[in-house]
């Protein structure tokens, strides 16, 4: 009898342990084409595109990017918008923004929300970003 009480204890604590973590069903897996478009948080703006593209630096230089950020209150339209590469794996949003003389500059977010029409994301600097989709 003894044996089976211990039999029925190991198995109900693997239980609990399995259940308590694992990797069933990764919650921080985002449909990453919720994110193509145009977003907006106040007056800044940040357009994603499925694919990367040629785009001309001021210098003239020709780099491959797929996405874009620009400051109305700065008085920078999307036509002089600075842009970036981006990619999305799990809840890591990773912006490699592209300078003047075509330096790369990385940032790293996590995001907490995506759906399509809301994009929240957060850096490790304890700052969050609320964008609402643009049409």
């Amino acid at each position: 009898m003894k044996k089976l009480l211990y039999i029925f204890f190991g198995l109900a604590m693997a239980f609990c342990l399995s259940a308590c973590g694992g990797s069933g069903g990764d919650v921080d897996d985002f449909d990453v084409t919720n994110l193509y478009g145009k977003w907006q948080e106040g007056t800044v703006f940040e357009r994603y595109y499925a694919q990367p593209f040629d785009h001309i630096l001021p210098n003239g230089d020709t780099v491959q990017v797929n996405g874009f950020t620009w400051d109305e209150s700065d008085d920078i339209s999307e036509e002089e918008a600075q842009p970036f590469n981006w990619t999305l794996t799990g809840s890591t949003l990773v912006q490699e923004h592209i300078t003047t003389f075509n330096q790369v500059i990385p940032k790293v977010y996590t995001i907490s929300s995506l759906t399509s029409d809301e994009l929240v994301y957060g850096d490790n600097y304890s700052r969050e970003h609320h964008y609402s989709r643009v049409f």
